[in-house]
């Protein structure tokens, strides 16, 4: 990074009692005296000729650091002259903050430099202390100023930050009043929809507590039932290996009929798509030679017309010959 060289001048250990033109005076009376003073005189002379040159150095080192520096007085008077319209109206948009802020950012940048430039200028002056209060004292009235139109931006920005969010609660306060019917009856149809539920379960419930009676009279049908075919299996001479094997067996017949049941499904379905893609593709071929039909028509009636207006065309020709043969004729 460039880095500007310190523009602070060497202190001199010279009161201004030893200066050139002070009202200090040497309490010398002799000539030796005299000429003491003389020499103090041009020593003093010569320290502020070395002081002056090393300010003019500073000086140019500081204008070189200028030229290099980013922004430059040019920018910054271009910034203030765009920030001008704005300042001249005294009141800017109303919702413009971005713009106004552009401006107080513009001033306080050219305020910075003009700071800058007055802090180099005052290195080449004599009194350097007193120059740079004045110019830091006036930096900081043009700061206090534009601190000033900062605060009431801000304040502004504040204000129309809670006018948009209270006109958003407005706006969603209303909104809701809006839709308060229409949620009020979807909650009174939600709580009818519940309550229907809860009396169909009920009945359900019911129901179902009604027919407990038949559900344990109709397994203990099945138990004496299943007691029974072993008694009769028993008495018929039938094992439980052969029972199991007959259910197996029976089993099995079931499973294969299943089978064959579903194979005949599955191509029945299969045939009922064949006939829909069938039919699907007969209706395409009617729909392709109706259009076929009113192509071959609609270009038999172009011809028809290009033939029609070919002999117009040459029936006028004719005309126009014979016109201009009757001409000549009488020209002769």
């Amino acid at each position: 990074m460039f880095r500007c060289p310190s523009t602070t001048l060497p202190t001199s250990r010279l009161t201004s009692g030893n200066l050139p033109g002070s009202s200090r005076r040497f309490p010398l009376a002799s000539p030796a005296g005299r000429r003491q003073e003389a020499r103090t005189a041009s020593f003093a002379f010569g320290v502020a000729a070395s002081i002056r040159r090393v300010a003019l150095a500073a000086s140019l080192a500081f204008a070189t650091c200028l030229a290099l520096a980013p922004v430059t007085a040019d920018a910054q008077q271009d910034a203030v002259a765009a920030a001008a319209p704005d300042m001249a109206s005294g009141v800017p948009a109303a919702n413009d903050f971005d713009a106004r802020q552009k401006t107080l950012d513009s001033r306080t940048e050219a305020n910075n430099y003009r700071y800058a430039v007055a802090q180099h200028n005052c290195y080449s002056k004599f009194f350097v202390n007193h120059c740079l209060n004045v110019a830091r004292e006036d930096m900081r009235v043009v700061a206090a100023d534009i601190r000033k139109e900062q605060l009431a931006l801000d304040d502004e920005k504040r204000a129309d930050h809670a006018r948009q969010r209270d006109e958003q609660a407005a706006i969603k306060r209303a909104q809701n009043e809006a839709d308060a019917p229409a949620r009020a009856a979807q909650d009174e149809r939600n709580a009818q929809a519940f309550d229907d539920k809860q009396r169909q379960h009920q009945l359900n419930q019911a129901q179902r507590d009604a027919e407990a009676p038949q559900r344990t009279a109709n397994e203990q049908a099945y138990q004496q039932k299943q007691q029974q075919h072993a008694i009769d299996q028993a008495q018929r001479g039938i094992t439980p290996s052969q029972a199991a094997a007959n259910q197996k067996a029976y089993d099995a017949k079931q499973a294969d009929f299943q089978r064959k049941l579903d194979e005949a499904h599955q191509q029945a379905a299969e045939k009922a798509q064949q006939r829909v893609e069938k039919q699907q593709r007969y209706q395409q071929k009617q729909t392709d030679a109706e259009q076929h039909k009113a192509d071959v028509t609609e270009r038999q009636k172009q011809a028809a017309d290009k033939a029609r207006q070919k002999a117009e065309d040459d029936a006028k020709q004719q005309q126009q010959l014979e016109q201009q043969q009757k001409l000549q004729q009488q020209q002769q």
